[in-house]
């Protein structure tokens, strides 16, 4: 990850709550839940202390800006269960992924093509850029004008008198 060099290796519940803009009862209520579990340690028994990586930091800020978005807490947890079934190693480019929340959709955009649905069970859905059909129109085209002007002045239509 590009910000190993300026970021620390744990946070603790508070300092993972201020970072998410949470607060440290809402953090250690999910972790209990078991909804958003820290990665680097749980909690053991009464007194231990959790502690959360930046990964994990940045899964509950994503998780604050969806219910500050109105995305209940059901729909989140779906969406956190989908997004670990769909990155089973934890290796997606958390810095390059992109949420969209349409209406009551929440939607992963892996790349400028492919957005998965993570409510429903993480239904792919397929990008068409509407650019590129453009561009490849204005291709075919200037192919299909170069064939008929070469129709048109080939030797063919030399025998039957064509021009422009």
């Amino acid at each position: 990850m590009k910000f190993r060099s300026v970021i620390q290796d744990a946070f603790s519940t508070a300092e993972a709550a201020r970072l998410s803009n949470l607060t440290s009862r809402q953090v250690d209520h999910w972790a209990r839940q078991g909804f958003l579990l820290p990665s680097v340690r749980d909690a053991t028994g009464y007194g231990s202390r959790r502690r959360y990586s930046f990964t994990d930091v940045v899964r509950l800020r994503v998780a604050s800006r969806l219910r500050a978005s109105g995305v209940g807490l059901p729909k989140i947890r779906r969406c956190v269960e989908v997004l670990k079934r769909l990155d089973s190693s934890g290796e997606a480019d958390l810095a390059g992924a992109r949420l969209i929340v349409a209406g009551n959709r929440v939607l992963w955009a892996r790349s400028d093509r492919e957005v998965v649905d993570l409510l429903r069970g993480g239904q792919l859905v397929l990008v068409f850029p509407v650019g590129d059909a453009v561009e490849e129109t204005f291709g075919a085209v200037a192919r299909l004008q170069k064939e008929n002007e070469s129709a048109d002045f080939g030797p063919r239509a030399a025998r039957h008198g064509k021009r422009h």
